[in-house]
C-alpha cells in the first residue's frame, strides 16, 4: 500500500462524514417544523397565567374570572365566614384532602389549607363542580357556600363538599398575591 492510497482513504472518509453531516442537518431542518407545530399556540400560552385585580372586591363578596376556559371563584370572606369554616371538623367532610395546588398534596382540608392568605380572608377556587362539571351557584346551599343545582352538591364557605354526589372539594389552582390588589393565577 502506497502513501497515495492512504491519502485517498482519508479523503473518502471525509466525504462520508460530510455527507452524513449534511443529511443530519437536512433531516433536522425538515423535522423541526413538524415538532414545533405541537407546541401550544400563542393564545394558549397567554392564558397560562393571568393577573386579576381584586381592589374592588368587598368583604363578603366574590368575583368570577375565566381562566383556561373555566370559571374561577375569588371570594373575600368576612370574619364570620372564616370562623365558621375553621370550626368544621375533618370528620364532617366528605373529602379530607385540601385539593390545593399551592401546598403539599397530602395536606388536609382544614380551612387554613384552602385559603390564599394566612388570615383566611381570600379564597380562590376553580368554579367547576367535581361531580359532572357544572358551575355551582354562590351564596347558596345548606352550608352557605356554593350549591350545584344540577345534582344537588352542597359546598361550604371553604369550597369543601359537604353533601351530595360530588366526590371532591373544589380545587384551589396555583395562585399567589403579586401585590395587595393583584392575584396571579397560574
Amino acid at each position: 500500500m502506497s502513501h497515495a492510497d492512504d491519502h485517498a482513504g482519508t479523503r473518502r472518509d471525509f466525504l462520508y462524514y460530510a455527507t452524513a453531516g449534511a443529511g443530519v442537518v437536512a433531516t433536522g431542518a425538515a423535522v423541526w417544523p413538524l415538532v414545533n407545530q405541537m407546541n401550544p399556540s400563542a393564545d394558549t400560552r397567554a392564558l397560562a397565567s393571568i393577573m386579576v385585580d381584586i381592589s374592588g372586591v368587598e368583604v363578603g363578596t366574590q368575583i368570577t374570572v375565566k381562566w383556561r376556559g373555566k370559571p374561577v371563584f375569588i371570594r373575600r370572606r368576612g370574619q364570620d365566614e372564616i370562623d365558621a369554616g375553621r370550626k368544621v371538623a375533618l370528620s364532617d367532610l366528605v373529602d379530607t384532602n385540601a385539593e390545593n395546588a399551592n401546598i403539599d398534596a397530602t395536606a388536609t382540608a382544614e380551612d387554613q389549607n384552602r385559603t390564599l392568605d394566612e388570615k383566611g380572608e381570600w379564597l380562590v377556587m376553580m368554579g367547576v363542580c367535581t361531580h359532572l362539571g357544572c358551575v355551582p351557584l354562590g351564596n347558596a346551599g345548606d352550608f352557605g357556600g356554593w350549591f350545584c343545582p344540577c345534582h344537588g352538591s352542597h359546598y361550604d364557605m371553604a369550597g369543601r363538599i359537604r353533601k351530595g354526589p360530588a366526590p371532591r372539594n373544589l380545587p384551589v389552582p396555583v395562585a399567589k398575591f403579586e401585590n395587595e390588589t393583584t392575584i396571579k393565577l397560574g
